[in-house]
């Protein structure tokens, strides 16, 4: 009778740490099954074909994009006033998505120009919208 009982106790202990080991796996595994967590934020690909920016500050644009967020900067300052939207918006939310680790205060005020200069037809807007939770 006792090893039967110690038995059962031992059985519905195992039961219930399965059942908790089952709960906390399933707790980090990704909706479509796989355990792989997916970042946060993909950035869409570059709008290189958005209207705005002439051809010949292509190869200069790329330069600075390759040089990260003091790139980026230095670009819009020098060469910012000769762009028009959409392209200088997709500029700009690239530079927000790069400067806002090191300084989220200022990332935060030139998404909110981007935001506020995007209407909704813009090519860019989708990617406005996906940004805002962010960066509001």
């Amino acid at each position: 009778m006792i090893k039967f009982l110690i038995a059962a106790v031992i059985i519905v202990g195992l039961s219930i740490g399965g059942y908790d080991l089952w709960q906390y796996w399933g707790h980090y595994k990704n909706a479509d099954g796989s355990s792989q967590q997916q970042p946060a934020y993909t950035p869409p690909p570059p709008g290189d074909d958005l209207p705005g920016m002439p051809a010949s500050l292509e190869p200069t644009y790329q330069a600075s994009r390759q040089r990260g967020v003091a790139g980026l900067r230095d670009f819009l300052k020098e060469y910012g006033n000769s762009i028009s939207d959409p392209r200088l918006a997709s500029i700009q939310l690239d530079y927000v998505v790069l400067l806002a680790q090191s300084d989220p205060a200022e990332a935060k005020r030139i998404f909110s120009q981007v935001k506020n200069r995007t209407q909704s037809d813009s090519p860019v807007y989708g990617r406005v919208q996906q940004l805002a939770k962010t960066y509001e």
